[in-house]
């Protein structure tokens, strides 16, 4: 995935509901990074997204943008419409987002990325490990800050907290083992 699929999609999403700022989450967010992106974080060919001034309007672009519509057949990705509370995120993740202009007219914002593997350390999922760990050995993630950032994070529960501490030191460790 690149930024240009992300303006062509919110170009699309800007015609039909007028918004021209996105809010970009999940793996995605790591096309608001400046420099070279190892492929694995941008990889998704969903994009987790609301609308900035009118988040609970993304819903209604699911149907022409999401997945299963005729945007996803024509240009193989598709808008995954989310809550900006699905995501677990740190104490002032807002300050942070990374403003991209796409377009004229038409702005993403990103998620920085060490919020991004919070996020994905709360959920754990296989691929979001993948992509933490892309983004360790790129240098593209910093331990002290996702350590900082755990520290004004409120987990969903002591499960969440304790799976995301757990892997957060196992990847400390394999970064270590990577490093030698």
């Amino acid at each position: 995935m690149k930024r240009e699929d992300l303006r062509r999609l919110f170009a699309q999403a800007r015609k039909l509901t007028g918004e021209t700022d996105y809010v970009v989450l999940g793996s995605l967010a790591a096309l608001g990074y400046s420099g070279e992106l190892p492929p694995r974080m941008a990889m998704s060919l969903d994009v987790d997204a609301y609308g900035k001034s009118a988040p609970g309007r993304i819903f209604e672009l699911a149907p022409a943008l999401g997945q299963g519509s005729a945007f996803e057949a024509e240009n193989g990705y598709y808008l995954d419409p989310i809550s900006p509370r699905v995501a677990t995120l740190s104490d002032g993740w807002e300050d942070r987002l990374v403003r991209i202009e796409l377009e004229p007219g038409l702005a993403a914002w990103f998620l920085e990325p060490n919020d991004a593997a919070v996020s994905k350390y709360a959920r754990m999922e296989p691929r979001d490990r993948e992509w933490i760990r892309a983004g360790l050995q790129a240098g593209i993630l910093t331990f002290a800050i996702v350590e900082a950032r755990f520290k004004r994070t409120v987990f969903l529960d002591a499960t969440e907290s304790g799976r995301a501490r757990r892997a957060l030191d196992e990847d400390r460790e394999w970064l270590r083992g990577q490093q030698r």
